[in-house]
């Protein structure tokens, strides 16, 4: 049987970008979206073109389809109540959505267990990111300082980003303490960046851009960079999939593209 999915933010730039590759995954039906308001929305890719109804109201979608699974690409502010709307209503979620917090995550495996459903959220579905972090975590082993740069579109709305924050807390995990008093000692300097759990953040917003990071490592004599660097939507594409179809494995939450790889055993 086909994985019958919706998706929610469908008129986004990366809503229309995943319905384009939902409808070229034979084992994958895509039965509807939400959005802002009210359309139809032409989605192309390749040999196929199909014509999209999009609605305002997931709780009436959810009810009129059925859906196994939703993919939220939406905004900060709204995906916590898209979610939750989701799971208690039995449907498996795939959350690209960033701005979710430790607490919010919690509540997700939380509705998870009391529904014996899955939910994959990664705050990154390129698979060349998720190695940019393994690499990031393995190199923290070896040097005492690091910082992150990532780059962005200006129009993406929370900074820093969501893979930024999670790169950091690979780094954490790792770090020698010398890091920590390092990054303690900059505090009063705003321009030097964020401090998240001892590594510093930069930030930069630009037309252009899609989504570039960049982890520096440091110590005496010599300087290691790690960069990932996605150049269109389409980089995010394989991951979106590859979750749609193993959240349906899944009784529980799971945080990163890395966490579902490992569990699929990919990585």
């Amino acid at each position: 049987m086909k994985i019958k999915t919706i998706v929610t933010g469908i008129a986004g730039r990366m809503g229309k970008q995943v319905a384009s590759a939902l409808i070229q995954e034979s084992d994958i039906e895509l039965v509807g979206g939400v959005d802002l308001k009210n359309q139809s929305i032409p989605v192309s890719s390749g040999d196929i073109d199909t014509i999209i109804e999009v609605t305002t109201d997931l709780s009436e979608l959810i009810e009129k389809t059925r859906p196994s699974v939703l993919v939220d690409f939406t905004h900060p502010s709204s995906v916590m109540n898209n979610i939750r709307i989701a799971l208690q209503a039995g449907v498996r979620c795939v959350v690209g959505t960033t701005g979710i917090s430790s607490s919010d995550f919690n509540e997700i495996n939380d509705l998870c267990k009391a529904k014996k459903t899955g939910a994959v959220v990664a705050p990154n579905f390129s698979i060349g990111a998720v190695l940019l972090m393994k690499f990031a975590h393995i190199a923290s082993k070896h040097f005492d300082s690091a910082e992150i740069i990532e780059m962005h579109h200006n129009e993406k709305v929370d900074a820093p980003s969501g893979t930024a924050l999670r790169t950091a807390e690979f780094i954490e995990h790792q770090m020698l303490a010398a890091s920590r008093q390092t990054a303690a000692g900059l505090q009063l300097q705003p321009a030097r960046g964020e401090d998240v759990k001892g590594t510093r953040i930069h930030s930069v917003r630009l037309p252009g851009l899609i989504a570039h990071h960049e982890v520096i490592f440091g110590k005496l004599g010599e300087i290691l960079t790690i960069r990932h660097d996605s150049l269109s939507r389409e980089s995010f594409m394989p991951g979106v999939i590859l979750a749609v179809k193993e959240v349906m494995k899944l009784d529980k939450a799971v945080l990163g593209l890395d966490a579902l790889l490992t569990i699929s055993g990919v990585f």
